[in-house]
């Protein structure tokens, strides 16, 4: 029986957004610490601003080139896991993370051509139940040729993108870890098995996530999870909830500048 895949789209962006979830884009100047590196995560490209999650794919070169002119350079996903989670060497100063989720056909049909120019690694945090069965996701062969590139990691969001708050308040508390196990342990193994690798990390689907939860993607084979929490990650974060900045057209292009700028701790606000 093939399996429906549940439509992100537009209502997915409404609960980021009513999260309260600012989006980005442009020039960066200053300098990130070793110690805090900003993750961003996009979700769709296009030719125009066809809906808040989406970014013109020029606009996503143009931020690239400017990042290249401005010293900063994109580091793999899995060497900041490295240094956050087992203590590896910190990445260099400047250093930038590009994720994306969802798994939306732009990425082969927009990004691809991007990235291979560019020569960037990129994260994709995939939910499989839309991979060759949603009208709007890649499918398994456009995974297979990405990865096959060198340049993506592919990584988890849940087996299919659920609201883990509205399902808690749904569920009874047995079901609902039933329901928490499956979404994390089916995602993870249909990706192995269709792509090979071992899937480690995950992106909370909405950025939902609490403590309950955390431990559960431990138990999972988790080593990391990753939140929309607006500020850049740093070595003391917790390893299930380490932040990351959305991207879209709908930020005024000076916002995205602020990310790269040096943060105080609250020690020092």
């Amino acid at each position: 029986m093939v399996e429906i895949a549940a439509p992100v789209g537009k209502a997915c962006l409404a609960v980021l957004l009513a999260l309260g979830v600012a989006q980005a884009g442009v020039a960066v100047p200053a300098e990130a610490p070793a110690a805090e590196i900003p993750i961003l995560v996009y979700h769709r490209f296009g030719r125009s601003a066809d809906g808040s999650g989406t970014l013109e794919a020029a606009r996503f070169e143009a931020q690239l080139a400017e990042m290249e002119r401005s010293g900063y350079h994109v580091i793999p996903l899995q060497q900041l896991v490295d240094h956050l989670v087992f203590h590896g060497q910190p990445p260099p100063p400047r250093s930038v993370v590009i994720t994306i989720d969802d798994g939306h056909r732009s990425v082969y049909a927009k990004l691809l051509p991007v990235v291979l120019r560019h020569r960037i690694p990129v994260t994709l945090f995939i939910y499989p139940s839309a991979i060759s069965n949603a009208s709007y996701a890649l499918t398994w062969q456009q995974l297979a040729e990405l990865r096959a590139t060198g340049l993506f990691d592919i990584q988890s969001h849940t087996y299919w993108h659920p609201n883990f708050a509205r399902e808690k308040r749904r569920l009874a508390p047995a079901a609902y870890l039933r329901f928490v196990d499956m979404q994390l342990a089916r995602s993870k193994q249909i990706l192995e098995q269709h792509l090979g690798g071992t899937v480690r990390l995950l992106a909370w689907p909405f950025g939902i996530h609490d403590s309950q939860l955390e431990e559960r993607a431990g138990m999972a084979g988790y080593v990391a999870a990753f939140t929309i929490e607006r500020r850049r990650a740093r070595s003391n974060d917790n390893p299930m909830a380490i932040p990351r900045f959305m991207v879209s057209d709908a930020m005024p292009r000076r916002e995205f500048a602020t990310i790269f700028r040096p943060q105080r701790s609250p020690r020092q606000q």
